[in-house]
């Protein structure tokens, strides 16, 4: 069974940057599309990216297009999310997910880790 652990949240402030690796074990990587996806404290999850089986395609939300970039490298099975110019806003609980189809819904994605929490403050 695929397995899927989050690792480089931490409090940072405004303006900062941090970049979430999600390392990937059971099946390769390569076999999935995967995703990010944050929840804020009271909020519904959120799709933040998305990229495709070989690192070709990939999809952000408005909110984070031009300041989050989605990557893989399926020969270390591990995804990442390099943030960029964090805002208060994107407090949240980060979670990838890998799955057999790629998109910008949640529900595609079967698989989930357990989330690593970036905190940014003003």
């Amino acid at each position: 069974q695929v397995q899927l652990v989050e690792s480089g949240g931490g409090l940072v402030q405004a303006g900062d940057s941090l970049r979430l690796s999600c390392a990937v074990s059971g099946r390769p990587l390569s076999d999935y599309a995967a995703a990010w996806v944050r929840q804020a404290p009271g909020k519904e999850r959120e799709f933040v990216a998305a990229i495709g089986w070989d690192g070709s395609a990939t999809d952000y939300s408005d909110s984070t297009k031009g300041r989050f970039t989605v990557s893989r490298d399926n020969a270390k099975n591990i995804l990442y999310l390099q943030n960029n110019s964090l805002k208060p806003e994107d407090t949240a609980v980060y979670y990838c997910a890998a799955g057999n189809k790629y998109g910008d819904q949640s529900a595609l994605y079967d698989h989930w880790g357990r989330g690593t929490q970036v905190t940014v403050s003003s």
